[in-house]
């Protein structure tokens, strides 16, 4: 089985592979604002800047509510915030419109890391756009998530459903497979289950959670 210390370096690799790009961009876009004589490529220079600090600021956002504890929360994470980070994201990427389906104003941090990984996922399979539906909800002591990708192509490694479902063995666990791996263990402790269908079109993600002891009602 993957140690915690193994799944812990995979989920660091995933964030600095994710971070690489814009924190490179705000390097470059420095340097070439520190030769720049130009008043219009400067300007465009800082344009660049703020854009690539804005990406960059989005993604640590997501990473800390996805994967971090989350220190400023107690036991439940306002849905706002899990809104706000998606929504970044979704913006960042283009072309993706979100919707959301969310009923109650709290969800506990557990299902929060899976709403949030879930949705990543689906967002990861629109590569030419398309749109975003998220919704979860609490039903009968259970906290149910979907999250759907429908456009015109999905990009999809069926691994990611593998990694989802508890199927795939530890030695193909990669930084690709991290997050879906990391989510499948909370599900797995909180007594629930992760459910994925892909087709052209549509990928639909799921997740069957137990509402925490003392949180029920």
């Amino acid at each position: 089985m993957t140690s915690q210390t193994d799944l812990a370096a995979l989920l660091c690799s995933r964030l600095c592979h994710d971070m690489l790009s814009p924190v490179g961009a705000l390097s470059n876009g420095l340097e070439l604002l520190a030769d720049e004589t130009d008043a219009e490529m400067r300007e465009r220079c800082i344009e660049l800047l703020e854009q690539s600090a804005k990406i960059s600021t989005d993604k640590l956002k997501f990473f800390r509510l996805a994967f971090g504890a989350a220190g400023g929360f107690g036991e439940n994470v306002p849905v706002e915030e899990a809104q706000e980070v998606i929504g970044a994201l979704a913006a960042d990427a283009k072309r993706v419109e979100v919707n959301w389906a969310l009923a109650d104003s709290t969800l506990p941090k557990p299902a929060v890391k899976v709403m949030l990984n879930l949705a990543q996922i689906a967002l990861d399979a629109l590569v030419r756009g398309g749109t975003l539906d998220i919704g979860a909800e609490k039903r009968e002591g259970n906290i149910e998530i979907v999250a759907r990708a429908a456009g015109q192509r999905i990009a999809f490694d069926e691994t990611i459903g593998q990694a989802l479902q508890g199927e795939l063995a530890d030695s193909d666990i990669s930084s690709r497979t991290a997050a879906a791996h990391m989510i499948a263990l909370v599900a797995g402790e909180m007594g629930g289950g992760l459910q994925y269908a892909v087709s052209d079109d549509a990928l639909v993600l799921g997740a069957v959670l137990p509402e925490p002891e003392g949180m029920i009602g």
